[in-house]
């Protein structure tokens, strides 16, 4: 990889980071990395309607990763009050996944929340069952709150979502 730039997405990174973000999350595309949730979820995960309202909304903040031209990452913020911020759909090019560019997008989204939303703390969720990325996350800074959600989506059988805390 050349060198990585990030910045906030625009809506002309959107054709790029649809893709992006179905391969890394659904599919046996994702499978090639180590994050996804194609054994847990079909379907899609988003689509560039719900990836378009992220960008034009003031509390909310979609941040890409590029490698050149090519848009490689992604992660969003959003502004929830009372100094909290959260940190949602995490995502890297499956092939590239473990090398890097998470780490340093995290790092981007908590700069951005501390700077753009005052956020002293900064929350996630993650399928109680991803105990690996859990892990992953315990490595970055993130500890459990103790608390545990419903998953936005009814399945059968259900998922809940771990949340995890970081203060900034």
């Amino acid at each position: 990889m050349s060198r990585i730039a990030i910045h906030l997405a625009t809506a002309s990174d959107l054709s790029q980071l649809h893709p992006l973000i179905e391969r890394g999350y659904r599919g046996d595309s994702a499978r090639l990395g180590w994050t996804h949730e194609a054994d847990l979820i079909a379907g899609d995960r988003t689509d560039i309607a719900t990836l378009q309202a992220i960008i034009d909304d003031p509390a909310q903040r979609l941040i890409v990763a590029r490698d050149g031209d090519r848009v490689i990452g992604c992660v969003v913020i959003a502004h929830r009050g009372g100094g909290l911020a959260y940190l949602g759909m995490l995502c890297v090019e499956p092939a590239l996944q473990a090398g890097g560019v998470g780490r340093k997008l995290v790092a981007a989204a908590e700069a951005m929340a501390r700077d753009s939303f005052r956020a002293r703390n900064i929350e996630m969720t993650v399928i109680d069952t991803r105990v690996e990325l859990i892990a992953w996350y315990g490595r970055q800074g993130y500890a459990s709150s103790g608390e545990c959600r419903d998953f936005p989506v009814t399945l059968d059988p259900p998922l809940y979502m771990t949340v995890l805390i970081k203060p900034l």
